[in-house]
């Protein structure tokens, strides 16, 4: 079973020999059984790959990520569907109803809220008014207490900080995070037979990824209690990332969660989301649909 990840930010080469991944640099090889990695990031352009590693690197179902020049994830790549089940899930996965899909949602932002109160909390911030927003979360969120949620929540956060500004660092850190659990979350949905494309509230034409960016919403917050305590309890806004810092965005998915009666990591939360929402979608109730919690 997949457990670890693979962060490339050094000039290698990596090839298949003996059914594992081998990373050749100048100094060396490393070789990792290409059945224990779950996902490879490679975060420097001075990487060559033998197409024979990439076929079994999809075989394995493992998601490849590649990032850009700034250092910024900009593409992934998933095996085709393989589940024994695939054309049965998806037919169901489509014709669920808009009512389950709204009661999904509800679920989906109740735990987002509830995850940013307990990120408030374990930062010394008071977290009551995120944990009564989320008791207010209605079907669909027709009031769109995310956002108001959101609102309170930055502030408290961070320092100075806006969202939507590219030149603060905090938000490069965010974005590397959020890519990575959101690949994490696609890997899951593929094992599990569901189609990405089609999500429960996320409906762009233009998305391939529709339903991963509904499910990662809950594990959001995992990501930012990460980038507060890498940037000095959330103060440093200037500077470029780090090798450090995108190293340690890169192993979220080895991060704890609470999953039910279980503490998992966060890889594993994924796998177990995905299969809740198959059986939550077989069973018309969204109260089927089980999502990580974190602990404040």
């Amino acid at each position: 079973m997949a457990w670890r990840g693979v962060h490339i930010t050094q000039p290698s080469r990596l090839s298949l020999a003996d059914g594992q991944l081998v990373v050749t640099r100048d100094d060396g090889d490393v070789r990792l059984p290409i059945e224990d990695v779950a996902w490879l990031m490679i975060d420097t352009p001075q990487v060559t790959l033998s197409t024979a590693l990439i076929s079994a690197c999809m075989d394995a179902g493992m998601v490849l990520i590649t990032t850009d020049r700034t250092h910024t994830p900009s593409g992934m790549m998933l095996p085709f569907h393989r589940h024994h089940r695939q054309a049965e899930i998806a037919a169901l996965q489509i014709a669920i109803s808009a009512p389950l899909k709204k009661r999904l949602w509800q679920t989906i932002i109740q735990m987002k809220i509830a995850n940013q109160a307990a990120v408030l909390t374990g930062c010394g911030q008071s977290a009551s008014a995120l944990l009564a927003m989320a008791r207010l979360v209605g079907s669909g969120d027709p009031d769109n207490t995310e956002a108001r949620a959101a609102r309170a929540y930055w502030p408290r956060l961070f320092v100075d900080f806006i969202r939507e500004d590219g030149s603060d660092k905090r938000n490069a850190l965010l974005n590397y995070g959020y890519a990575v659990v959101r690949s994490a979350v696609a890997r899951a949905l593929v094992a599990a037979g569901l189609l990405p494309a089609f999500g429960v509230n996320h409906a762009s034409i233009t998305n391939a990824f529709n339903l991963a960016d509904d499910l990662v919403e809950p594990f959001r917050p995992f990501v930012d209690r990460l980038v507060w305590r890498l940037t000095d309890t959330g103060r440093t806004r200037t500077g470029e990332t780090t090798v450090e810092e995108r190293r340690s965005l890169a192993s979220l998915p080895t991060e704890e969660a609470l999953f039910a009666d279980d503490t998992v990591t966060l890889l594993v939360a994924t796998e177990r989301t995905a299969e809740s929402l198959v059986r939550a979608m077989e069973g018309n109730s969204a109260a089927l649909l089980l999502l990580p919690r974190l602990d404040g």
